[in-house]
């Protein structure tokens, strides 16, 4: 007869202790408390003094400045403009036709893949857009994909890969990246599969805006391509010498950014009101104040760990460099991992590998750190996690990781 008793009181003892979690983490107030008594005891505890902790904090701001002065001006701010654009001026429907959970997969993964060829813009660029076509109604893995293709699928990057590191794994690079692109995607679709349906389905929680069909899809081509064209053209780096045609394009390409330029005014002045430029304006503020304050964190965190190529921080580059000596399972992984956390500016992330495998690196982990570093970074986790929420964010990165360590192992067994 106590049975039934006892359960009441297990149920009622669990009630209590959720309804007095909900209580005390439910106030900001005391989540506040929560975030001073981490600081407080970071800075207590923290050997300040300490030459490599010094260091670290030093990296931490430079690194900080250093995203700022080359990426958002000319990175993010377009990035943000391209995302309220998308938002604000992009049919729904259009998007849900071809990147939605219901679109034909070869179309859809098509699409998001070679929209973010195009684009060849670093992890933290690329999340705007991202945020702009998820939000719109992109199915999960169309738009996993996209964040996935933009960084990793980098033309320019594969084509240095091979002139510096070597034809075999340049090619293994655009093999991998492709193939990850459309797997990883269609892997994220069908684990969500019913939450991705249910939120496909709730076109409340889009922000809508009725569309001008006097523009027609013909202006607004020219009018997103002319940001798109700003945005690749403003970045466009040198090959230093390996591609000459490239090489020619980088020379020109702040004439070319202003004829860009040029067309975006003409459109704007023509064929929007100004009310529709206000709401444009509104979205790109609101993507900016969701997205920066993350990754400022998450650069610094990542300078305070890892530092800048070439200089101390908290964690020496010769520990990795040590630890991905051969083609292990735990060397794999661990370039895997590495390149989930650094952060790579476009391009960089050549030399950098350079001089790693100068530094005795494996080819297998090279290859592994060059699939998962560019499309992953600790700032866009943060922001990845802000918008997609913990678990479909740890899903993405271990899918990333797993497919990443995989490949190198496969690669780094098939070159020895």
């Amino acid at each position: 007869m106590s049975a039934p008793q006892e359960t009441d009181t297990s149920a009622t003892t669990r009630r209590g202790i959720s309804d007095l979690w909900q209580r005390f983490w439910g106030d900001g107030k005391n989540k506040l408390l929560v975030g001073m008594a981490g600081v407080f005891l970071i800075a207590y505890f923290v050997p300040w003094s300490a030459p490599r902790v010094s260091a670290a904090v030093q990296e931490s701001f430079l690194m900080l400045g250093e995203y700022a002065r080359e990426h958002v001006l000319l990175c993010l701010v377009p990035a943000f403009f391209i995302a309220g654009a998308i938002t604000v001026f992009l049919n729904q429907q259009s998007v849900i036709k071809y990147l939605g959970p219901d679109a034909p997969k070869l179309v859809a993964y098509s699409v998001a893949s070679v929209s973010g060829t195009i684009l060849a813009v670093c992890s933290c660029t690329v999340l705007p857009l991202f945020k702009g076509i998820y939000k719109k109604g992109a199915g999960l893995g169309p738009a996993v994909s996209f964040l996935y293709s933009g960084p990793a699928i980098n033309i320019l990057a594969i084509i240095l890969t091979a002139k510096v590191l070597g034809l075999q794994l340049g090619i293994a690079r655009a093999v991998g990246a492709i193939a990850f692109a459309f797997v990883i995607g269609l892997l994220m679709q069908l684990i969500f599969f019913r939450e991705d349906k249910e939120r496909a389905r709730n076109a409340a929680m889009f922000q809508s805006f009725d569309d001008d069909e006097e523009r027609g899809l013909g202006k607004m081509g020219i009018y997103m391509a002319s940001m798109i064209g700003i945005l690749v053209f403003l970045n466009w780096a040198p090959s230093g010498g390996s591609v000459a045609w490239w090489d020619f394009l980088y020379r020109w390409k702040w004439a070319i950014s202003g004829a860009f330029g040029l067309v975006l005014l003409y459109t704007l002045v023509k064929w929007f009101k100004t009310t529709e430029l206000g709401d444009w304006v509104i979205a790109t503020r609101d993507f900016a104040i969701q997205i920066l304050p993350l990754l400022f964190g998450g650069v610094m965190v990542a300078g305070f760990l890892l530092g800048r190529p070439g200089h101390m921080a908290l964690i020496p580059e010769q520990w990795i460099a040590d630890l991905v000596g051969s083609n292990s399972l735990g060397s794999n992984l661990i370039a895997s991992v590495s390149g989930a956390l650094m952060y790579f500016a476009t391009l960089t992330e050549v030399p950098i590998m350079q001089g790693l495998l100068g530094a005795g690196m494996n080819q297998g982990p090279a290859l592994a750190l060059l699939l998962a570093g560019p499309s992953l970074s600790l700032p866009s986790l943060l922001v990845i996690g802000g918008e997609l929420g913990p678990r479909k964010t740890l899903t993405y990165v271990g899918l990333v990781v797993v497919m990443s360590t995989a490949a190198g192992m496969f690669y780094g067994n098939l070159v020895v």
